[in-house]
């Protein structure tokens, strides 16, 4: 990638919305070889050769879901620490589950690396269209210029968010939902009977300090 922001839409909607070929070639093209995927399903680790396993989770996720619907949010990047924050809804469907649907939200964190173009890789899918891409797989026209590449992906998801896996019609989302608002309740009933402990950290010891009450106590 030469442009993080403009171009991680395109490549994610290649990762889950392309045929095979295209979406082999596009974690060949953009993942490094050591690159690894964290899910709360899988996770990969990362070795050299582990690019492979992404490719495998990516083609079993399509072979589960055919038709993905995919809507990016946002795209954050942190240029100083080389991360990108991607807000992601997508609607999963299982086909061989009938009224399977799953609407669900998440953050992918990206973790990139920058360095020169990675040498050429043996290929047995077809090449990606450069108009596709907004020519970014056309490095020999752009050298110069810093090249990105994904070196680990973490999808993050609200624990709301991932039981919409395994329960349809949101039934455990919704108890997890009132479980969520008991433990507010909880929070609430816990600060007002305890506000003792409040006074003492704003007038003894004097906020988040390497003190404790029982150093407070001793003067």
């Amino acid at each position: 990638m030469e442009d993080p922001v403009g171009e991680i839409p395109g490549i994610i909607r290649s990762l889950t919305q392309s045929q095979p070929s295209k979406q082999r070639a596009t974690i060949e093209t953009y993942f490094t070889p050591s690159a690894s995927f964290t899910h709360p399903f899988c996770r990969t680790g990362s070795f050299e050769g582990s690019r492979w396993l992404i490719w495998c989770i990516y083609r079993w996720y399509k072979i589960l879901s055919p038709r993905i619907e995919i809507t990016i949010d946002g795209v954050a990047y942190d240029e100083k620490n080389l991360t990108l924050y991607v807000n992601i809804h997508q609607v999963f469907r299982i086909w061989i589950i009938p009224f399977f649907n799953a609407p669900v939200s998440l953050v992918t964190v990206l973790k990139l690396v920058r360095h020169p173009p990675l040498p050429p890789q043996p290929s047995y899918s077809t090449p990606i269209n450069p108009n596709e891409r907004n020519g970014s797989l056309n490095k020999t026209s752009s050298a110069e210029k810093p090249l990105y590449y994904i070196q680990s992906q973490n999808d993050l998801y609200q624990v709301n968010e991932f039981f919409k896996f395994f329960s349809q019609f949101g039934v455990l989302s919704s108890l997890l939902l009132l479980w969520q608002f008991l433990a507010t309740t909880l929070c609430v009933a816990g600060a007002t009977v305890l506000w003792p402990v409040t006074w003492v950290e704003q007038n003894v010891i004097g906020g988040n300090q390497e003190k404790s009450i029982a150093d407070a106590a001793r003067g």
